[in-house]
């Protein structure tokens, strides 16, 4: 039977006073907070400001709560979740070390644009600066590496900041948000009426649409250009544009290049895609940069790793387009000629709906002589190494294997930071976008494991590797137990060396050969390190076993939901070309041994 208006109404009233009188601590309160975020993975590890908050997640069932075995691992993972799915990622982690241990993270999410939430436990407000038992300054130290934090001193004002928390680290440029909670608000009790629905920051309202008379004159550069050039990065996939930025570039015909955390907006296979640019760039991709006429850059900061030296980049007389969504970043390195503030996918779609309307196009005489020249730089194949060797496994043919091995499958691919990271980056050639995991600004190692493990959680159908080296994974390995217990079955490939290889190859290069403390004088069995935390290991010596290790990892993880180490000995001579020294050029490359 339908209820009457009235009847309606009063049920209504009385719903909402229930709400009002409903009285929750803070720690449940942000409990609510979080499932009205739709949060539903929080990687954690518990101590005693935070007990309040972990005994609330105890009395709830939506959110899944991994324990990590460092609070640092805990961010990471956050952050590779956010990195594959795009959504905000939450950490929660103790007061004074815990926090201060989750700082890497914060950073290294920070440099990245990375949204993640990270709450932090304080000691009670009547205790803090009096240098009580795991207090920290959690606001100043975190300062200068978040997008805001907040010291949540009344219980009235937890659901709203929150509700703020996830609003900044979501919106705009994306970032870290902190949120430091003292004991005493956990454990208060307010009057809980809901979560708000929408937040309002007078001093915080992020420009998403584009100056149209700006997006115009880019249109009018990019059509006149005799030798232009895309050149994108990370902002493209936060901000969604992948879409618009395939259908430009083919609506063009232009060529493209990828910084390295831009890698798989456009496909790898596609001839107009010249490969990854900068410092271990590809020919093509960095003489392209250095040569073209008007260049368009996207969702990208003109990086010292990207353009080298500001000084010779500069010297060539050229115009440039810059579109990104933080006013701050253009024009920071290098001056431009047509900034344009805005949300990249949303500036995109109004450029392609100015191409499409236009009535004159890219003058396709200067284009094919423009391609041409590019395609002479192209035939230098200056990727390749020698793959006749049959004595030692070349990192490279590690990472060919892998991709061939993998390129139709539900794939993603982590890193930590060093060479493996740029051998992964030069020869595994992502199609999609959001597949390539790892530190780019910061440049953090330690991040390959728990970013395959917070990926995994998220894409528990996918397969998730992770490159790494025999340095890096060391440094968050104790997260194998994680895994174990969460059933988050990973393929760790181990570029093993038995160096810190970039270091030596810098000190090859630079330092006469004096290889000062970069070599591992002493490294664990990892397989039976692997196996002693409940998975498997490979050890691989011979290049004709790679094929089939990687094929029974695959397997091993598959069937018996175990993550696998598979232990490469690589050539400990083999350097990452090309190469861009610091204080070089783009241009100025060297493209091996020879030019040693």
């Amino acid at each position: 039977m339908e209820m009457s208006k009235a009847e309606q109404n009063s049920a209504q009233a009385a719903n909402q006073s229930a709400q009002k009188s409903q009285e929750l601590m803070g720690a449940e309160v942000l409990v609510k907070a979080l499932q009205a975020e739709g949060v539903q993975q929080l990687w954690g590890y518990p101590g005693g400001a935070v007990l309040y908050i972990y005994d609330a997640l105890y009395k709830q069932d939506t959110i899944n709560h991994v324990l990590v075995r460092h609070e640092q691992a805990a961010v990471h993972a956050a952050d590779g979740f956010a990195r594959a799915t795009g959504e905000v990622g939450v950490a929660l982690v103790t007061s004074g070390p815990g926090l201060t241990n989750a700082v890497t993270g914060i950073a290294t999410a920070y440099t990245d644009s990375i949204p993640i939430v990270v709450i932090s436990g304080q000691t009670s407000t009547t205790a803090i600066g009096s240098d009580a038992f795991q207090e920290c300054d959690t606001v100043g130290i975190t300062r200068p590496i978040v997008k805001h934090n907040f010291l949540v001193k009344d219980v009235r004002d937890l659901a709203l900041t929150m509700k703020k928390a996830f609003h900044i680290a979501r919106t705009g440029r994306p970032g870290p948000v902190v949120v430091d909670i003292p004991k005493d608000v956990s454990f208060k009790k307010v009057a809980y009426s809901g979560y708000p629905s929408t937040v309002e920051m007078r001093s915080y309202n992020p420009v998403k649409k584009g100056h149209s008379g700006q997006i115009r004159k880019a249109l009018q550069l990019l059509l006149a250009a005799k030798r232009p050039y895309i050149y994108t990065g990370g902002g493209v996939l936060l901000s969604g544009a992948e879409q618009e930025l395939r259908t430009l570039v083919d609506l063009l015909g232009y060529p493209v290049t990828h910084t390295l955390l831009g890698l798989g907006a456009y496909p790898a296979s596609n001839p107009k895609y010249l490969g990854m640019l900068g410092m271990h760039g590809t020919i093509e991709a960095n003489n392209a940069m250095q040569n073209c006429d008007v260049l368009l850059a996207v969702g990208a900061r003109f990086d010292d790793r990207v353009i080298g030296n500001p000084k010779h980049f500069m010297s060539v007389d050229r115009k440039i387009i810059h579109i990104d969504i933080d006013p701050s970043s253009i024009s920071k390195r290098v001056k431009v000629d047509v900034p344009i503030v805005g949300d990249c996918k949303e500036v995109l779609a109004e450029l392609i709906a100015m191409v499409r309307e236009s009535v004159a196009g890219p003058d396709a005489d200067a284009l094919q002589n423009w391609w041409k020249t590019i395609e002479g730089w192209r035939s230098r194949d200056c990727l390749r190494y020698d793959r006749s060797n049959t004595d030692v496994i070349k990192p490279q043919f590690v990472v060919e294997t892998l991709w061939q091995m993998t390129r139709d499958a539900d794939c993603y691919v982590t890193s930590d930071v060093g060479q493996h990271q740029m051998w992964a980056a030069q020869y595994y050639r992502f199609e999609e976008s959001r597949r390539w995991i790892n530190s780019g600004g910061l440049g953090t190692m330690g991040v390959g494991i728990p970013y395959a493990m917070g990926i995994k959680l998220a894409k528990p159908d996918a397969e998730v590797f992770c490159i790494t080296g025999e340095g890096s994974v060391q440094m968050n390995i104790q997260e194998l137990a994680t895994c174990r217990q969460y059933e988050t079955p990973i393929i760790i490939c181990a570029l093993n060396n038995r160096f810190l290889g970039m270091v030596r190859q810098w000190q090859e290069i630079e330092y006469s050969g004096r290889y000062s403390h970069s070599y591992m004088d002493s490294l664990p069995d990892f397989v039976k390190l692997a196996e002693a935390y409940g998975h498997a290991g490979i050890l691989i010596e011979k290049p004709e076993d790679v094929e089939p290790a990687l094929r029974e990892a695959r397997r091993i993880a598959r069937e018996e939901r175990k993550s696998v180490f598979l232990d490469f000995r690589t050539d400990p001579t083999e350097n990452v070309f090309p190469m861009v020294q610091a204080g070089k050029g783009i241009t100025e490359m060297l493209l091996g041994a020879d030019d040693l």
